[in-house]
């Protein structure tokens, strides 16, 4: 099927349109590699943070940029992880650990830099592990999981390495929502007909759109807690519960959670008695910044 592929498809599109296809496979190729190098400097500015020495730069560099593809990998069972058989893989992980060792990366441009480059792997990383679960013959379901796995699994095999609880199972900017999000997009165009180039370029253009609006504007999903905390004030007060209330100031309702917006101007109606003042809403967006990356 294959090779019946290869010659019917050079017959049936245009000799523009056939460059155009042999060239992404390559440009996706070495946004990938791009993407182990910048995932190594993510992952070693972590042991730089925790004091770690230049084992645990490289450690943590290769668990950050290869963890989810290789955990993809063995799940599939269809030969060894593709980070371990091909060799630039590893190599970019230890370039990308050496550059953390010796540059900090602690200017302000540097670090949007780091983040921009990060949005934009997260749509490749996801859409590959999509398109390999469904070219070895797996469901929507399955193919959905390991792109998100695929794109998220390095980090949180980083964070619980080093102690900590994974940074997408909450309280952080919308992370491993955008992958997934861009792994559907990968098997939606798939399944519509698309070459499964152009379903990778959708894929990384929807992803990075998405995860870098996180950034921008601060979304978060909410978190039980705050639900909790909610309930708690009403009970407190005696007020009956809203179930679409807005008004609460000592936790962040479920919209205000998720689009990271705040209210301005509580404090002022809570000193008046909370009249009917028209609630002004903020216009200032918050920088980017990788400190939770």
């Amino acid at each position: 099927m294959a090779v019946l592929s290869a010659i019917c498809l050079p017959i049936a599109l245009h000799p523009a349109q056939i460059t155009a296809l042999g060239a992404l496979p390559v440009t996706f190729r070495a946004i990938d590699l791009s993407g182990v190098l910048f995932n190594g400097i993510l992952g070693a500015l972590i042991a730089r943070r925790k004091n770690f020495d230049l084992v645990g730069f490289v450690v943590l560099a290769i668990l950050t940029a290869t963890a989810g593809g290789i955990l993809r990998d063995v799940m599939i069972q269809n030969g060894p992880p593709f980070a371990l058989t091909d060799p630039y893989y590893l190599y970019a992980a230890c370039a990308g650990a050496m550059i953390a060792w010796l540059v900090p990366f602690t200017s302000r441009p540097a670090r949007r830099f780091l983040v921009v480059a990060d949005a934009l792997v997260l749509g490749v990383w996801a859409a590959t592990g999509a398109s390999k679960a469904l070219a070895n013959g797996l469901g929507v379901m399955p193919a959905l999981l390991l792109g998100c796995l695929t794109a998220v699994g390095g980090s949180m095999i980083r964070d619980v390495s080093v102690g900590e609880t994974p940074a997408v199972f909450g309280g952080n900017k919308l992370y491993a929502v955008p992958a997934l999000i861009a792994a559907l997009t990968d098997v939606a165009m798939v399944r519509a007909g698309f070459h499964e180039s152009w379903g990778m370029l959708g894929a990384m253009l929807v992803g990075a759109g998405l995860c870098l609006l996180a950034y921008w504007r601060s979304w978060q999903l909410p978190v039980v807690g705050d639900r909790e905390s909610r309930r708690r004030a009403r009970g407190d007060r005696g007020e009956r519960p809203a179930r679409w209330s807005l008004s609460s100031t000592s936790a962040i309702g479920w919209r205000r959670g998720l689009m990271g917006l705040r209210l301005k101007g509580d404090g002022a109606r809570q000193a008046s008695g909370g009249g009917g003042a028209s609630r002004a809403w903020p216009r200032g967006r918050k920088p980017l910044d990788p400190e939770d990356l």
